[in-house]
């Protein structure tokens, strides 16, 4: 009841009060002072808008005020500069890889990019990209506030034109003046390029973070293909989603991981998350229907993520790293003389050339190159599967100083301990075309993992005896200083004065005798080689010939020179040469004597197909005549037939091929080489430790197999190329001749009759013309150790021999007469060359004196021996006796040349004398008795005591026939004795046995 009454009173309260028209008044008077009021506040709203726009053009307009206005040109130069990664390719045109790059990037068209793809990426990352003309203003607005207020999600405000502005001309910079550029930017962007155009632009620029391998890929194409095998244009609904989310944060959002393959589940979640929300604005705008955003959302996208693959880098590291070296090459001088520098001027110029250098990269990494070179998959993919499985290089060893042999030692990643460095032996081989110089295919190391060094092309070694028929033989041929005939001296010889601390020698430590230039180099003497090429040394054989063939890096310092080095022969240049090199080299002799410089790119061209460079095989000056160049290879053949090659030529599968080659060893077996060409091609091979260490015996043979079955696998491949069925073509001008043994002169009838007659073919031009004289037909006699021609004066019953002896003048004129050791020149197989004497050189001059008497005359039984006479032209002794003690008539019963003399069984008296070169007799030696003579003798028993004796000297002469010297009829008395003493004379001498030595065939060889 109370509050009905209160609340009556309160209305009739407000109803006096509205009649009187108070609230009216009231109203009214307020109602004009608000609108004042909001009138004010409005006026200086619009005032302050004009000032605070004013304000903001004007700062806009300082921001951009030192941004130059672009033309059309400008721009779209600035917006298609992206980076554009370039290609590489095997012969034939067929694909490797990119070159690897800190982005990879494939460009295309908008054509080839699925409908898909464009809805998702517009749906997300520009829902107004259709009709705004560059910027959306709300969303800069928005953009605004947001950075103003620091608020916690911010949305960003900047179109895919404006994107695209901030990656192709301006920076990454957060700041207002960057943004005003960009805003300003944009609007005069979407004047000049329509839709289509900008968004082509985006979708081939814009990063997209990792692919399966692990690398940074940007451009729609490649992210395709790096994170789903797929193109472009393939790309269903959420396979769309998922790449237009990625360049947000594309780090984060890629499916991969930085070393390549996928991430942990963990890992992926926001990447799904990501794809998620695209799909939502897809839906949200239209581009999908409920049933595809279903389909989508429930689309298991992981299955599609692409497989962890090696990168090609992996799979090719040593390919890839040497085709990008060698086109960056071509490119510095491509760019220069774009730019009218000449080669010469960046010879001279070490900054220019490094500028060019490095213009080069950026070009080769971004401008999408197109680089073919002349390498052949197949081939190339059977190399590398031989050297990784081959299992006969020899043990690994630790690796140790060279100069100071300390062990090297490594960071074990494990443990953190130092540990000896174990390493095993590389190899380095270089497969060629010899017409054209295409590098084929190469071997460069056994694992790149155990070792970066490119070892075909890019590390240097000295090549051993493999120098031989490029240095030493074939310049020797072409200056006509030797043939395969010719005969050399392999025997000790000082060559102190060309820097040898003593005589070099071979590899068995052995001489050779004279040998000729043929099995010289089969047989691999260095002793030859070096007498070879010091007689053309003054002609600087290195200058002539190895600068033709490619030899670069030739030393020609002062305390280095490798063109005045007599040890270059043997292959130890100062800097040493790489397999490419020296299978260029060879090259030559298998393409007719000219040199062809070898190379591996073929062309390199623009994205658009235009040809920047291409490689123009050009032929250098001959460096040897046809006859010149078809002597050496049929030399070399020899060494894979019967030398130090013939474990590559047994382990071919084709050994119908017409191959020819040489070995090579470098000091301290370091190195070991095989190089050998054919009339297509020529392979070369080397194996070595990267410290120099010592190679295991049997290196050789090792090596050989392996470049044999590089061989057979590039036969199998390609046999038109390796196995030709036709030989090396035999060029006029070549003759074949016989030669002597001895001298490489022509046979003279006494070399024909003792068989030291070989044959073998000549340039025409340097055929032998003099007939022999090394040897002569005359008998000699021993001079102690020495064996010198018979005089006019000489005893005839002391000469020995077949009567063959070296001619002395021969010898002198040779300057064989000053070797330590004459009989080295007597070949290790020696045979017949055992019969033939080395007659003394000097002459002996006639004292006028009868040489001394030998000394310590002895009888033991029946033999009678004594000591030399001390004089030093005995030729020979001769042995007297007397019937008895009292009779001084001393017969001559004999002579010898030995030291001994066996005597017939009787009672007598002996003494001996020694004869010298000149006839001359020394006084007779202390007698000697045989017998008892204490009873004298019956004077009727003396008659028949001579009769005996003539029997019993006759039975003396049979039993020394094989040790004693003949003695001519020269008594003056013609009594009965002295008859009877000349029968003994034709008692013979022992024979002179000359001891011959075997001939070890080398089957590698040591400089």
């Amino acid at each position: 009841m109370e509050i009905k009454d209160f609340l009556l009173k309160s209305w009739n309260n407000i109803k006096n009060i509205w009649q009187k028209q108070t609230i009216q008044t009231s109203t009214r008077i307020g109602y004009h002072i608000i609108w004042n009021i909001v009138l004010f506040f409005i006026t200086i709203a619009i005032v302050g808008a004009f000032f605070l726009g004013g304000l903001g053009a004007g700062y806009f307009a300082s921001l951009v005020d030192d941004e130059s206005v672009q033309s059309e040109e400008e721009m779209a130069s600035a917006i298609y500069s992206y980076e554009e990664t370039s290609e590489m390719y095997f012969a034939n045109d067929q694909f490797l890889a990119e070159i690897s790059t800190d982005l990879l990037r494939d460009e295309i068209g908008l054509t080839q990019v699925g409908e898909n793809v464009r809805n998702a990426v517009i749906a997300t990352e520009d829902e107004y990209f259709e009709t705004h003309n560059g910027i959306v203003p709300k969303a800069i607005f928005r953009a605004v506030f947001q950075e103003v207020t620091n608020a916690a999600n911010k949305t960003g405000g900047s179109t895919l034109t404006q994107q695209l502005i901030k990656n192709q001309i301006l920076t990454n910079e957060v700041s207002f003046e960057r943004k005003a550029k960009e805003m300003l930017l944009a609007l005069r962007l979407e004047r000049y390029f329509d839709k289509d155009e900008i968004l082509e632009a985006y979708l081939n620029i814009v990063p997209f973070g990792r692919n399966s391998s692990g690398q940074n890929i940007a451009g729609i194409q490649t992210a395709a293909e790096g994170i789903f095998g797929l193109k472009a244009n393939e790309l269903n609904i959420a396979q769309a989603a998922f790449i237009a989310g990625l360049p947000q944060s594309p780090s984060y959002y890629t499916p991969f991981n930085n070393g390549g393959g996928l991430k942990s589940e963990e890992g992926l979640q926001p990447g799904l998350n990501r794809m998620k929300s695209v799909l939502a604005r897809m839906h949200e705008e239209s581009y999908i229907t409920d049933n595809e955003y279903q389909e989508a959302l429930d689309y298991d996208i992981v299955s599609d993520f692409k497989p962890r693959e090696p990168s090609v880098l992996e799979e090719y590291p040593f390919l890839m790293n040497e085709l990008k070296d060698r086109a960056t090459d071509i490119l510095v001088n491509v760019l220069a003389e774009q730019d009218g520098y000449t080669e010469e001027d960046l010879n001279n110029s070490d900054i220019l050339e490094e500028e060019y250098h490095i213009l080069a990269n950026r070009a080769l990494e971004s401008n999408g190159y197109r680089i073919h070179s002349t390498i052949d998959k197949e081939v190339y993919d059977a190399f590398q599967k031989i050297a990784k499985e081959y299992s006969n290089y020899g043990r690994d060893k630790v690796a140790r100083n060279e100069r100071t042999g300390e062990v090297i030692r490594v960071e074990n990643p494990e443990t953190g301990e130092l540990e000896p460095l174990v390493v095993p032996v590389q190899a380095g081989s270089v497969l060629l075309e010899n017409s054209t110089g295409k590098i084929i295919s190469f071997v460069a190391g056994r694992d790149y993992n155990t070792s970066q060094q490119n070892h075909a092309t890019s590390v240097p070694r000295h090549n051993g005896s493999t120098m031989k028929p490029l240095a030493v033989y074939a310049p020797a041929m072409e200056l006509g200083q030797v043939q395969p005939g010719s005969v050399i001296a392999d025997v000790e010889e000082d060559f102190s004065s060309y820097g040898y601390n003593r005589p070099p020698t071979n590899y068995t430590g052995r001489y050779y005798g004279l040998v000729s230039a043929r099995e010289a180099l089969y047989k691999s003497h260095n002793v030859s080689a070096l007498q070879v090429y010091k007689d053309i040394l003054g002609q600087n054989p290195a200058q002539q010939f190895l600068d033709k063939m490619g030899f670069d890096h030739l030393s020609d310092d002062p305390a280095h020179n490798d063109y005045a080095n007599l040890s270059l022969a043997l292959g130890s240049s100062y800097r040493g040469v790489t397999v490419e090199e020296n299978t260029n080299a060879y090259a030559t002799f298998g393409n007719g004597g000219d040199f062809v410089n070898g190379y591996m790119i073929e062309k390199i061209e623009t994205n658009d197909g235009e040809v920047i460079y291409e490689h123009q095989s050009e032929t250098t000056e001959d460096v040897f005549s046809p006859q010149t160049n078809y002597l050496m290879i049929d030399m070399m053949r020899d060494v894979l037939t019967r030398g130090t090659g013939t474990a590559a030529r047994a382990n071919l599968n084709n050994k119908s091929v017409d191959w020819a080659g040489k070995t090579g060893t470098s000091n301290d077996f370091r190195d070991t080489w095989f190089v050998a060409t054919n009339p297509n091609v020529t392979l070369g091979s080397w194996m070595g430790y990267d410290y120099n260490q010592q190679l295991d015996s049997g290196y050789s043979a090792r090596n050989n197999v392996f470049w044999a079955q590089l061989v057979n696998a590039a036969t199998e491949i390609r046999p038109e190329l390796m196995a030709p069925s036709q030989s090396f073509e035999r060029p006029g001008g070549i003759v074949s001749r016989t030669y002597c043994t001895t001298s490489g002169m022509l046979p003279s009838d006494l070399c024909s009759e003792l068989g030291l007659v070989q044959t073998d073919i000549y340039n025409a031009n340097y055929v032998p013309t003099k007939r022999d004289d090394s040897l002569v037909e005359e008998t000699y006699v021993m001079v102690g150790d020495k064996a010198v021609i018979a005089g006019t004066d000489t005893p005839k019953e002391f000469t020995e021999g077949d009567g063959v002896a070296f001619n002395p003048d021969w010898l002198e004129d040779m300057g064989y007469d000053k070797l330590s050791d004459i009989e080295q020149l007597i070949p290790s197989d020696s045979g017949v060359w055992g019969d033939i004497q080395f007659p003394e050189t000097d002459e002996i001059n006639n004292d006028g004196e009868d040489p001394l008497m030998p000394t310590s005359v002895s009888l033991n039984e029946q033999n009678l021996s004594w000591d030399a006479s001390s004089s030093q032209d005995v030729v020979g002794y001769r042995i007297y006796r007397s019937s008895h003690p009292d009779d001084d008539n001393f017969q001559r019963i004999g002579s010898t040349t030995d030291l001994s003399y066996t005597l017939p069984s009787r009672e007598a008296v002996y003494h001996v004398r020694a004869v010298d070169y000149f006839g001359q007799e020394s006084k007779a030696s202390t007698e000697v008795i045989m017998g008892d003579f204490s009873e004298p003798e019956e004077p009727e028993k003396e008659q028949e005591n001579q009769e005996d004796d003539q029997q019993e000297e006759q039975a003396d002469e049979n039993e020394n026939n094989n040790s004693n010297n003949s003695e001519d009829s020269s008594s003056e008395d013609n009594s009965e004795e002295n008859t009877n003493s000349d029968q003994d004379q034709n008692s013979n001498s022992n024979d002179d046995n000359t001891e011959t030595q075997s001939n070890d065939e080398e089957n590698t060889e040591n400089e």
